[in-house]
């Protein structure tokens, strides 16, 4: 009896996977233009649901209670993200890793571990992708196999960070779909000593250190570095005009009323208007702030920022490197894609940022302050405080 009942509750369950498979198949193909007009505001939440529903109505032969439920599961996957919705809600998770239809990952608390939630099929998760591309107006064409992009809106407590690879560019057939969750109420420095990433007595020095001069916060991936850069940057008196420069949303402000933000543009399509870290480095530079943030270095932009804090503008950013010595060159070797200047000047130039941080494991490791340039060795002077 029991094998029965199970048979048959997996037999709804199909059933009901497949409405809503073909439910969301509907919008995306035929209806892409509401879900655009719900994406802009045009459309409101209320009214769009309306529109389902008599959709449901007209196109579907469902039973007063199976429409009810079709409709819900459907405004669950537009407005959340299916059947990672419950990942993205769980607070101790920080990253999610979709493998395959059947293998999805998360970070949890700092360890990597099946989420214990799969897709039904490799249609049903390829579908979900179309969704997501759909959602976050994003081209996944061939000259698009490789996009990053970033919702600020979807979830109240995260900025969802999206890359996505499709299998144009995979040595496997399926999309690869990675979503790195940066909260919106980030913590601040109390909160981080609380949370011991640092003591009272390392938040008084870098405080004091990251107003003064420029500074410099590298690690590996996901090791604590945007946390720290987030909330140093609180700390920064309301009479600072500050600029951030970054590639995805991640940092932003709670309080401070004088903080800008500009974020790069990748082009998505030829002839598409782009404009990258470098780009609104430049135009940045160009406005009147007191203090210059790199969310985090990776390419020709370096040039930029090193010149900055050269010329005496105090900056900050995070970069990848292995200890806190080492970003200096890593900050150099990008800072060579775009230069006229030799290695050993570059380096020379690094002198202006006067403090250099590197996390691991959500822990500030090491303090080093640059204490000038040795001309007989040809490199920098270091001291190490913590």
């Amino acid at each position: 009896m029991q094998s029965v009942k199970r048979r048959m509750t997996n037999i709804e369950n199909e059933k009901n996977t497949n409405h809503l498979q073909q439910l969301v198949n509907d919008y995306i193909t035929q209806k892409q233009a509401e879900l655009l007009q719900l994406k802009k505001g045009l459309l409101g939440k209320e009214e769009f649901l309306t529109q389902v529903q008599a959709h449901i109505k007209h196109f579907y032969t469902l039973t007063p209670v199976e429409e009810r439920q079709l409709l819900k599961e459907f405004e669950q996957y537009i407005f959340g993200y299916s059947k990672l919705s419950p990942l993205i809600d769980d607070r101790e998770i920080s990253d999610i890793r979709v493998v395959s239809f059947d293998n999805i990952r998360v970070k949890r608390n700092g360890r990597r571990m099946d989420a214990g939630i799969t897709f039904s099929s490799e249609k049903e998760y390829r579908q979900f992708v179309e969704y997501v591309a759909t959602k976050n107006q994003i081209n996944v064409s061939n000259l698009n196999a490789i996009q990053r992009f970033t919702d600020v809106e979807s979830h109240e407590d995260f900025i969802l960070r999206f890359t996505l690879s499709m299998p144009l560019v995979n040595t496997y057939h399926e999309p690869y779909l990675c979503i790195r969750k940066v909260p919106k109420n980030f913590p601040q420095m109390k909160e981080l000593i609380s949370k011991n990433m640092l003591d009272n007595n390392t938040a008084e020095l870098l405080i004091e250190r990251f107003r003064q001069g420029s500074t410099l916060i590298c690690g590996g991936n996901s090791s604590g570095k945007t946390t720290l850069l987030n909330a140093l940057k609180e700390t920064l008196p309301d009479d600072v005009a500050i600029l951030v420069t970054q590639q995805a949303d991640e940092l932003t402000t709670k309080f401070h009323p004088d903080m800008m933000f500009l974020h790069s543009l990748p082009g998505t399509a030829e002839g598409q208007v782009s404009y990258d870290l470098k780009d609104i480095s430049i135009a940045g530079l160009t406005m009147d702030v007191d203090f210059f943030i790199v969310g985090e270095v990776k390419g020709a932009e370096a040039l930029y920022l090193l010149n900055a804090a050269y010329t005496g503008q105090i900056c900050a950013a995070t970069i990848h490197a292995p200890s806190a010595d080492r970003a200096p060159e890593k900050l150099v070797d990008y800072a060579m894609y775009g230069s006229r200047y030799s290695r050993d000047e570059l380096m020379k130039m690094m002198d202006c940022f006067q403090t250099m941080i590197f996390m691991e494991h959500y822990k500030v490791k090491e303090v080093f302050a640059c204490k000038g340039w040795d001309n007989e060795s040809k490199s920098l002077i270091y001291e190490r405080l913590i």
